[in-house]
């Protein structure tokens, strides 16, 4: 499939003042074998600075693709994705990965975590490539109930603990940007709460801009917005 077949030039615009997260015009097309899967289509959102935003959408409407995006994890196949006014797609391998290690806080559907190291090894080492203080990493997993998990490795945690342990890193680097896929998924009612609360904590002491991809209204309802993803494009 042909790209231009999809993508439309975007008309040239002056802004004054560029978004925390914007995308423009975005289409990501993958091969699987002889056939093009169309993950986004002509994808436009923006996202402001201290925003906290709940990405909403059925298995298979983009939300992951657009995530992966917005980390600088992929490149789109056309459009254009831009954090704080950087197009990422200009980004060098070296740009990129100080963005993400400096800039950006990830949380993945899984919890992404070293698992021969412990819990409090992982939350530091994820610190130090902040370049923040690795001291700090017991008091961020006692803040989400992991205190008595401190020393425990991380392949030996049960899933809702990983992903507790990913959320406390991810909490604790005070990025400009967090950015999170399905982060309660394996959480109980009680955790998921905790959870939610510190994004918003995060919000309101740091200006954190959080974009949280869910497929649950439940979580998408405690947002200040919620946009709607379906078949690759934004619905509401």
């Amino acid at each position: 499939m042909e790209v231009r077949s999809l993508y439309r030039e975007p008309e040239r615009q002056e802004q004054v003042e560029w978004g925390a997260l914007e995308l423009h015009d975005v289409f990501k097309i993958f091969r699987a074998g002889d056939t093009d899967i169309v993950a986004l289509r002509g994808l436009d959102l923006r996202i402001e600075e201290g925003e906290l935003v709940a990405v909403l959408g059925p298995s298979g409407s983009g939300k992951t693709t657009f995530l992966h995006l917005a980390a600088g994890l992929d490149q789109p196949s056309a459009g254009e994705v831009r954090v704080a006014g950087r197009s990422l797609s200009r980004l060098d391998e070296g740009d990129l990965a100080a963005y993400r290690a400096r800039e950006l806080a990830l949380v993945f559907q899984t919890g992404n975590l070293w698992p021969a190291l412990t819990a409090r090894e992982n939350v530091a080492v994820s610190l130090r490539l902040s370049g923040r203080d690795a001291s700090t990493a017991d008091e961020a997993l006692a803040h989400f109930g992991l205190a008595e998990r401190v020393r425990h490795r991380a392949g030996a945690l049960s899933g809702g603990e990983q992903q507790r342990v990913a959320i406390a890193a991810a909490a604790a680097r005070r990025a400009p940007l967090v950015l999170a896929d399905e982060p309660t998924a394996e959480l109980d009612e009680r955790n998921e709460e905790i959870v939610l609360d510190e994004f918003r904590r995060l919000r309101n002491d740091f200006e954190t801009t959080v974009v949280v991809v869910t497929h649950s209204p439940a979580v998408a309802a405690w947002a200040d917005r919620v946009v709607e993803i379906r078949d690759g494009r934004v619905v509401t």
